[in-house]
C-alpha cells in the first residue's frame, strides 16, 4: 500500500473553468486555481517512485484551510486521479476500481492537503 499526501488547498478541473482562443479555435482549460495546485502538486509527488500499472483501490480523504469554497467530492476525486496519472503513479486512472472510504474530513487551516491510499488489487 502506497501512502500518498499532496499539501495546498484541494481544487476540483471543472469548477470556473475558462474558454481561451488558440488561433481560430477556442478550447476550454481548467481553473487558473486548478493548473497551480496541479503544478504544486506534481512537484511534491516526484518524490514518490511508486507506479501502478494493475487494477488499484484509492482512498482520498481530503482537508480544507475553510468554508469559504467548498467544493463536491465527486470534482476532488477526478482532479486528484488525473494528478497522480500525470505524474506517473499511475499509468491510467481508469485502473481505479473504486474510491471506498474516501470522503471531505473537514477543516484543517494550517494544514489543508488530500492524503491518498492506493492499495494494488489482487
Amino acid at each position: 500500500m502506497s501512502k500518498l499526501i499532496i499539501p495546498g488547498r484541494p481544487a476540483t478541473k471543472k469548477n470556473s473553468s475558462r474558454i481561451v482562443r488558440m488561433g481560430k479555435r477556442r478550447a476550454i482549460l481548467p481553473s487558473e486555481a486548478f493548473e497551480r495546485y496541479q503544478d504544486e502538486a506534481l512537484l511534491h509527488l516526484k518524490k514518490y517512485k511508486q507506479n501502478y500499472d494493475g487494477p488499484v483501490h484509492v482512498c482520498c480523504r481530503y482537508w480544507l484551510p475553510d468554508k469559504r469554497w467548498w467544493p463536491d467530492l465527486v470534482g476532488l476525486l477526478q482532479a486528484t486521479s488525473d494528478i497522480l496519472e500525470k505524474a506517473g503513479i499511475l499509468e491510467n486512472d481508469r485502473l481505479i476500481e473504486d474510491y471506498d472510504g474516501s470522503r471531505i474530513v473537514g477543516l484543517d487551516k494550517q494544514n489543508p492537503r488530500a492524503e491518498i491510499e492506493i492499495l494494488r488489487v489482487v
